[in-house]
């Protein structure tokens, strides 16, 4: 077993299996038998494991069976995926064009996943990595009126999720149930604001803080995903277009994040945020049967544009 990093900022960690370790049992060995995995990922955020050939879809769910026996469904996600069974998604559906800004998962949620297991079945022909940045970095990078800004008013999430026709993903796409009474004991249980429209549409509200402390280490870290709920992630011409059709009002946006006192978020500081993330970035290639460990919290992610066919699975845990 060979150990390196694949990265001048140390991320990910990555073990590369010889030919006689390149098994999926023996990455669920590996695991198993090295408890000190779970230091190194409070350390560096994410671990890669490669050579272990895990080549396909049912490949990745044992090998995930067996690591992670209580896998965390993707309830309340914004990102369009399909369920494929078990616990396990296509890691997101969004055009392979679009530039998926870095973020951590379901951090506008209530409850979200502390780890992250990704795995490639099929690399993209170009392009398509899972960039990664290390989110105590970017808090030591960002400027300090910027945080203190963003931590004394804190972030409110906005979505309108439709009822089968609209823009966007629906409230039944969103919390994988068509009962309208599990869908509001999810929210009530979050602590969210929401209301049912006469259309059937949904709204939701939810707030939550910008900056978290780390449960294991105790560091404070950069924990959100604002500028990617913003609108203005979609691009000028969409962002402008999205204005125009909504008068404005961000309310009614189907997606959108503003400040917890309903004050707008400014587009200079979503830049400051998107120059310091590109600035802290790693973007290591997928190879074939690649398994990737992030730890949410201390690592946010996002995806490169790509051409060709791309294939990588996801799966969460506490």
């Amino acid at each position: 077993m060979q150990k390196y990093f694949l990265s001048k900022e140390h991320l990910p960690v990555t073990y590369q299996a010889n030919e006689e370790e390149g098994s999926p049992q023996h990455l669920v060995d590996f695991v198993k038998s090295n408890p000190d995995l779970r230091k190194e990922l409070n350390i560096f955020g994410a671990i890669l494991f490669r050579g272990f050939n895990i080549n396909s879809e049912s490949e990745f769910e044992t090998v995930v069976d067996k690591l992670v026996p209580a896998k965390m469904a993707y309830i309340d996600g914004n990102s369009p995926r399909t369920s494929l069974g078990k616990g396990v998604y296509t890691s997101t559906e969004f055009p392979s064009e679009a530039f998926i800004t870095l973020h951590n998962e379901l951090s506008y949620a209530y409850k979200w996943p502390r780890k992250l297991y990704f795995c490639c079945i099929t690399p993209a022909e170009e392009g398509g990595e899972t960039p990664l940045a290390d989110c105590r970095k970017i808090l030591e990078i960002l400027p300090k009126d910027l945080i203190n800004r963003w931590r004394n008013k804190g972030l409110k999430y906005i979505r309108n999720l439709h009822g089968g026709n609209g823009l966007g993903v629906s409230w039944q796409e969103t919390f994988e149930t068509s009962d309208k009474n599990k869908v509001n004991e999810i929210l009530e249980n979050e602590n969210a604001i929401f209301h049912w429209n006469d259309d059937g549409q949904l709204h939701i509200e939810q707030q939550r803080d910008a900056i978290k402390n780390h449960p294991d280490t105790g560091e404070k870290i950069w924990f959100n995903q604002a500028d990617q709920f913003h609108a203005s992630s979609l691009g000028k011409e969409l962002y402008d277009a999205i204005k125009l059709l909504y008068k404005g009002n961000e309310l009614a946006f189907p997606q959108h994040c503003c400040h917890g006192d309903g004050s707008s978020i400014s587009l200079e500081d979503l830049q400051t945020i998107h120059d310091t993330t590109d600035k802290l970035c790693v973007k290591p290639k997928w190879q074939r049967g690649d398994f990737l460990i992030v730890d949410n919290m201390l690592i946010s992610h996002g995806r490169m544009p790509f051409k060709g066919e791309r294939r990588v699975l996801v799966s969460m845990s506490n």
